[in-house]
């Protein structure tokens, strides 16, 4: 298969678990491509997402490291021979690559998981405070790429208008609520949005407020997407240096339990709302 010149996060991600694969299975690279009769380069490349795989030599490898997980295999075949040219790809080389991977992951997901501590998440964002956010970036941004990330923000929604959309849970914190990133006038649209998402059968928003004994997750904020099989779940977090996203078990682990210890201390859908509608008032 041909050389790709920039993976995507999901190609690179299946190379990371066929190479995971072969490290249990206790082989070396080189073992391995002489029993797929290959090279240790393509072994390489295969491994880092940068040559693509057909499902022959996924299953090939799978029988070689003594693979009996059935799901996983399957899940591996289907990455390598999915051929998705999806919405984002309009994007490629006008927008930084994780907005990219961020939407390719989120057609994927089973289901969706999201803490926010200080701003709306992104997929429940009205078009005026993603503008407001994207505006505050430093060094700012021309009004062509402003808008671009604003259009392509908003056009990750798409995932809610499938026939069969994939479960959305967010968590979000008082102060992301009550953080004006614009004026009045859209703090109260975007709270308004944010009632009328939470009335859709696919998605749950639950609020964790200020007067709260015991919240010590500051650090907690992430979007956790379900994979095919729960070891290819995949975390993503904003760090200081830019989106991350996160993939071993350990990890995976930490990061679902820490997503039950935050929606622990959330109010219920219900009561949710209703102070979702207290705060547009006070507004």
């Amino acid at each position: 298969m041909p050389r790709r010149q920039q993976p995507t996060a999901r190609q690179s991600r299946l190379g990371l678990e066929l190479r995971k694969l072969r490290e249990a299975a206790g082989l070396k690279a080189r073992e391995a491509a002489e029993r797929l009769g290959a090279d240790s380069v393509q072994m390489s490349q295969i491994e880092s997402g940068i040559s693509g795989v057909s499902e022959g030599r996924v299953r090939r490898l799978a029988a070689h490291y003594s693979c009996t997980d059935d799901e996983l295999v399957a899940s591996l075949v289907a990455m390598a021979t999915d051929r998705t040219s999806g919405w984002w790809e309009e994007y490629r080389g006008s927008l930084p690559t994780p907005f990219l991977d961020l939407a390719e992951l989120e057609h994927h997901a089973t289901f969706l998981q999201e803490v926010a501590l200080l701003y709306v998440p992104g997929l429940l964002q009205t078009e005026d405070y993603a503008r407001a956010v994207f505006s505050y970036r430093v060094p700012e941004l021309f009004e062509e790429e402003l808008e671009l990330r604003v259009r392509h923000r908003m056009h990750r929604k798409v995932i809610f208008e499938r026939t069969a959309p994939p479960p959305y849970e967010a968590v979000i914190h008082e102060a992301a609520l009550r953080i004006r990133v614009s004026d009045r006038a859209a703090s109260r649209a975007q709270l308004a949005r944010l009632l009328e998402f939470s009335e859709a059968d696919h998605i749950t928003v639950r609020v964790i407020p200020l007067d709260l004994d015991g919240f010590a997750g500051a650090t907690s904020a992430m979007v956790y997407a379900g994979g095919a099989v729960p070891k290819l779940d995949t975390v993503v977090r904003d760090t200081p240096h830019g989106t991350a996203f996160i993939d071993s078990e350990a990890q995976l682990v930490a990061s679902r339990t820490l997503f039950r210890r935050v929606k622990a201390m959330s109010l219920d859908p219900e009561r949710s709302r209703d102070f979702i509608h207290r705060l547009a008032k006070e507004l």
